[in-house]
């Protein structure tokens, strides 16, 4: 909490030796560690009080949050059992077109090509 160091510490308790006095330095010593004590204690009693707040106030969000998600569930499963409930609506009776086979696409043939001529020459 307070950074002292050792030689802070030292420097403190010779000017309290110095303005004191050695027969009443004792005495204040305790009633300064009383008050001291008295003080965390408080300091202790306050800081759990408000984490003990802090932690119902999140408790009681969770709460509602879990309220408000059995809520919504329970609405999502009335509204499915209420579809499942009611009686599906008769298919209406439309006259179904029988197939009808499209002619298969004739062989494409190869254009008139004219094929190279055998070649009947002899050369003796």
């Amino acid at each position: 909490m307070f950074d002292f160091s050792f030689g802070e510490l030292m420097v403190v308790g010779l000017v309290a030796l110095v303005v004191l006095g050695p027969e009443r330095l004792p005495k204040a010593a305790r009633f300064t560690g009383l008050w001291v004590r008295r003080a965390r204690a408080q300091w202790y009693s306050v800081k759990s009080e408000l984490e003990q707040e802090l932690a119902s106030d999140e408790l009681r969000r969770s709460l509602h949050a879990g309220r408000d998600a059995m809520r919504e569930a329970e609405g999502q499963l009335r509204d499915f059992a209420g579809d499942i409930e009611r009686p599906a609506p008769a298919p209406e009776a439309t006259p179904v077109p029988a197939p009808t086979r499209e002619p298969e696409p004739a062989l494409a043939s190869a254009p008139d090509e004219q094929a190279p001529a055998a070649d009947t020459r002899r050369d003796d």
